[in-house]
């Protein structure tokens, strides 16, 4: 298998709102809150559902990649419920692999509001349900060592069962990639991601603000800097300043498309990676890999969702 992604389960429902809901609401533009599952109800309330879908960071980029043509897997912790079912049933359907099998939790599976305000920005939150609950009995070793690469996500950083997941997955694998999520993730497990980064990661993906806050910069040419000693690769997107990696002391740089008709910035970031890690994995240089990350961001914030098609 070319790569396998492991993350939190989560089934996307995507609503658009107008920024008063969010004030009213007490939510942060462009950012991710957990939310308990009364308050997630509560909110759901107050919605109109536009599509749902299956998704989470990772699982999104997996499908991204399955849609290129690659051999693919996942895997995530859901609840033998609707949710579950909708759920395991969205993946196959996209020719992923999904390496988990289902059982009746004492949680539900995960949900995650995706509320597009008018500017297109998308702010998430996000009921974890039995997605928070993976644990390293849920990982199969044999399932990462067949794969050529593990892809994982920031979100499912957290002390206790997720985190012995996350860390039997590196022990075990070839190459590992991992996309540091978001802002406050970032700054809830600073030193723990920057060790990530530092040891452990072949690929890190970031966008500015988080690489930033990560390593307490002033500037982006203190990230620059960082990235010239990591000697990995360190990937940064930029929004409309493009996107740039950094590998060996070198910078490479690509510049985000122009003219776009965007319509939701939801998934941005999950196809980005899914077109590097397409070139990565298939022996594309950096320059190429960087232009099919932007390919794919550029194509998918020009419609409602996380996928392609």
């Amino acid at each position: 298998m070319k790569i396998l992604g492991i993350g939190n389960a989560i089934v996307d429902v995507i609503c658009k709102v107008d920024d008063q809901y969010l004030v009213d609401n007490e939510l942060t533009k462009s950012t991710m809150k957990l939310v308990d599952e009364v308050e997630f109800k509560k909110l759901l309330l107050t919605l109109k559902i536009e599509e749902t879908v299956s998704g989470g960071s990772v699982a999104n980029s997996i499908v991204g990649l399955s849609q290129l043509g690659n051999k693919v897997g996942f895997i995530g912790k859901i609840s033998d419920d609707e949710f579950g079912q909708k759920y395991e049933d969205g993946l196959k359907s996209e020719k992923v692999d999904y390496f988990y099998s289902k059982k009746k939790e004492a949680l539900p599976t995960g949900t995650c509001l995706i509320l597009i305000t008018p500017d297109s920005e998308r702010t998430m939150c996000t009921f974890l349900g039995t997605a928070g609950n993976i644990n390293e009995n849920d990982v199969d070793i044999n399932v990462i060592k067949n794969s050529e690469l593990i892809f994982l996500e920031g979100y499912l950083w957290d002390d206790g069962q997720p985190k012995s997941a996350f860390e039997k997955a590196i022990q075990n694998a070839d190459k590992i990639a991992m996309s540091l999520s978001d802002l406050f993730c970032v700054e809830r497990h600073k030193p723990h991601f920057l060790d990530l980064v530092n040891n452990k990661l072949d690929i890190t993906f970031a966008n500015e603000q988080e690489v930033m806050s990560l390593i307490n910069a002033n500037n982006f040419q203190d990230v620059v800097t960082f990235g010239r000693q990591l000697k990995k690769i360190l990937v940064i997107t930029r929004g409309a300043k493009g996107s740039i990696a950094i590998h060996n002391n070198e910078v490479f740089e690509c510049e985000s498309e122009k003219n776009l008709n965007i319509i939701d910035l939801t998934g941005a970031g999950d196809l980005f990676a899914a077109g590097f890690l397409d070139g990565f994995i298939n022996n594309l240089n950096i320059n190429e890999s960087l232009k099919k990350g932007t390919e794919m961001s550029s194509m998918i914030i020009q419609k409602i969702g996380a996928r392609l098609k």
